[in-house]
């Protein structure tokens, strides 16, 4: 009356699934830098944690007595797991297995994984490698048809974005659907030099006449870390995988919950004297943004999200007194911090994100306004840039800016969060207005100009008079800002300001979601 039999059964056909694509396959994967599917998640998720779902999912062949001789795994594995202990749904592709291409697939297991995810509401990894579930040429004849494209189960991938942090990971050559699957999440990375991500391969682009190219030239991490189709680059497998890691311990593991609270262990009256002298007085220098960040956060907490792209913006998340946020600041070394159409791609990417998992805003402003010229137009600068504005218009999570220096025209205007009452300070170098002294003087003053015999003596005798009323404290007269605080006071100003933002911080759906 025992079930011995198939339970023997069970563990042949689990240990012929653990065999993947054969020993061939599997050093070829391995002769590629890249692990294999199994590696890839006990690398990444907690020791002994992954339940696998599916594994015996796969192409059995049979003898005339119906006994089993041979087996083909699904090229798609999934589960659950923990990372850092808390709990994740985890899948990934099987290269090993025709290339993780449709001819091997068994596709409702991408939809089960997606579908449990959405459903329990739990972050979802994707550890993508191939086509991601599309199909090639020879599927027709295999299926006997041809199918219409239909995607079906990606409205869970769509849901999903509303519900709890996706991240994706690009590990291979990844095309057609599998580089959706990338673009479709709130955080993607690719590993360089081992690693592509492109629409189509270079057979099927040289079909359409559009001439001989190979995988990197269509999709290495150079092109789609400066495009913004994927967020960030690393080395290798171990840096992705650490960059999951660190990614997911800033949110809540879904929309119902608060983002974590870390350990203390940088003191949040820490004063850095270096940022009383990091801003030149020369309005045309420049300074190092990123170490004023790393100044009034928690030591080594910031994360910088898309380095690569629209990199006049500098996005990331970071730990004040233990709570995540999301900052972001303009770089003056690229364009002079001037917002362009990709910074605000970015942007407004990185505030729906914030607004979606409760992460209070912070903006440390240093902006000369949208960049202008021929090719800012041309690229649409002012739609983008207004979409941003309407970004942190919308958003619902707590807001407060600190204009470190430049603050000037519409793009300017982001140290206000429309329709709100908010914190806001200004450092002594705060320098505002609709459009710089330095730019606008000549045009404001062209006919007093022309009447003048020195036309360069005149002109510094009205930007000493301008400067006169430039400053800084003579705005704060009028309460058109706030505060003007001492430089060295701005980590324990932020840090005071973001206990009361937490109090002031609810779960739930947002009404504007995220859109990757």
């Amino acid at each position: 009356m025992s079930w011995d039999r198939e339970i023997d059964e069970l563990h042949k056909r689990s240990a012929l699934a653990h065999r993947m694509g054969g020993e061939e396959k599997v050093s070829r994967q391995r002769e590629f830098g890249k692990l294999t599917i199994r590696e890839r998640v006990d690398a990444i998720v907690d020791n002994n944690s992954f339940h696998e779902i599916g594994t015996i999912a796969g192409r059995g062949e049979y003898d005339e007595n119906g006994e089993l001789k041979g087996f083909t795994p699904s090229n798609f594995v999934f589960g659950s797991a923990n990372i850092e202990g808390r709990p994740v749904i985890i899948s990934g592709d099987d290269f090993t297995v025709r290339g993780g291409s449709a001819d091997a697939s068994i596709y409702t297991k991408r939809i089960r994984a997606e579908g449990l995810a959405c459903e329990l509401r739990l972050p979802h990894v994707r550890l993508v490698d191939g086509m991601g579930g599309g199909g090639s040429v020879k599927t027709i004849e295999m299926a006997g048809r041809t199918y219409i494209p239909e995607l079906r189960g990606w409205e869970y991938v769509i849901d999903h974005l509303a519900v709890a942090p996706s991240v994706s990971l690009a590990l291979g050559s990844v095309a057609g659907l599998g580089a959706a699957r990338v673009a479709t999440s709130h955080y993607s990375v690719i590993v360089r030099d081992i690693a592509q991500m492109m629409i189509a391969g270079p057979a099927l682009v040289d079909w359409a006449s559009l001439g001989k190219v190979s995988k990197e030239e269509l999709g290495h991490a150079r092109i789609h870390t400066r495009n913004g189709a994927i967020d960030d680059e690393v080395k290798t497998e171990a840096e992705a995988f650490d960059r999951v890691s660190r990614f997911l311990s800033y949110l809540p593991s879904s929309i119902d919950e608060l983002p974590p609270l870390a350990d203390v262990t940088d003191s949040p009256e820490r004063r850095e004297q270096k940022l009383l002298e990091i801003v030149p007085r020369d309005p045309r220098k420049v300074y190092k943004m990123r170490s004023i960040i790393e100044s009034v956060v928690d030591q080594t907490s910031f994360f910088e999200i898309g380095a690569k792209w629209g990199c006049s913006i500098i996005c990331g998340f970071a730990r004040l007194d233990g709570i995540p946020v999301a900052i972001f600041a303009e770089d003056p070394f690229i364009y002079g911090g001037a917002w362009t159409a990709d910074s605000c791609r970015k942007l407004t990417r990185f505030i729906d994100l914030a607004s979606t998992f409760h992460l209070p805003l912070i903006h440390l402003e240093d902006c000369p306004g949208f960049l202008i010229g021929k090719e800012a137009e041309e690229a649409g600068t002012i739609r983008h840039g207004s979409q941003t504005l309407a970004a942190l218009g919308q958003s619902t999570v707590p807001f407060c800016c600190i204009v470190i220096r430049k603050a000037f025209g519409v793009a300017g205007g982001a140290n206000y969060k429309s329709g709100t009452h908010h914190f806001r300070y200004a450092w002594p170098s705060g320098d505002w207005g609709s459009l710089p002294i330095e730019g606008g003087i000549e045009v404001a003053y062209k006919a007093e100009l022309a009447q003048v015999e020195d036309y360069d003596v005149h002109l510094a005798k009205i930007r000493e008079r301008l400067n006169r009323v430039r400053s800084p404290l003579r705005s704060a007269e009028y309460f058109e800002i706030e505060e003007i605080i001492d430089p060295r006071d701005t980590r324990p100003i932020l840090c005071r300001w973001i206990h009361l933002a937490r109090k002031a911080t609810s779960t739930g759906p947002q009404a504007f979601t995220f859109r990757p």
